[in-house]
């Protein structure tokens, strides 16, 4: 349920992005670049749930505290739902009370970023190396080593206990 207050922000801030688009520039979808998995819009859309397609391939973003993943605490690797390449080990998880799952880094060239734009505020947005598939954003409110926070739908993450990085 959306309370009145975000109700408000988010017409709001749709009100100023449709008065004055220059400050709101349009962000160019990472599927719009090239990567060495390719599928066809309708072969995501036959490998995906709706959910997994909407993030992964539209930017979408699942509300926050609903992924199981937000509350694992095993050992293992996260991977990418559209690609099976794995992103983020559980070592460098935590809780960041966000409502998503959280790392404070990805494995070595596991993912790509970019400037995200929308919405009214500058944020680095991040997406998977292998398919451009959408993960979600990086903050500079993390904890250390990096003081980063990769903020990632668990919707588009597979889970492997065990697993131990390579």
């Amino acid at each position: 349920m959306i309370s009145r207050r975000l109700f408000l922000l988010a017409g709001s801030a749709g009100l100023a992005a449709a008065a004055f688009p220059s400050l709101f520039p349009p962000v160019t979808p990472a599927a719009a670049e090239s990567f060495p998995v390719t599928k066809s819009d309708a072969e995501w859309k036959a490998q995906l749930s709706d959910a997994q397609y909407q993030i992964l391939r539209h930017e979408d973003t699942e509300r926050p505290f609903t992924s199981a993943l937000n509350h694992e605490k095993r050992a293992g690797t996260f991977h990418c739902v559209g690609c099976d390449q794995a992103l983020y080990d559980s070592s460098k998880k935590f809780d960041s009370g966000t409502g998503w799952p959280s790392f404070w880094d990805a494995r070595p060239k596991a993912i790509g970023t970019r400037e995200d734009g929308s919405f009214g505020m500058v944020r680095t947005e991040c997406h998977c190396s292998r398919c451009g598939g959408h993960l979600g954003h990086i903050f500079n409110d993390g904890p250390q080593p990096t003081g980063m926070r990769h903020c990632i739908n668990g919707e588009i993450l597979t889970f492997r206990p065990g697993e131990t990085p390579a």
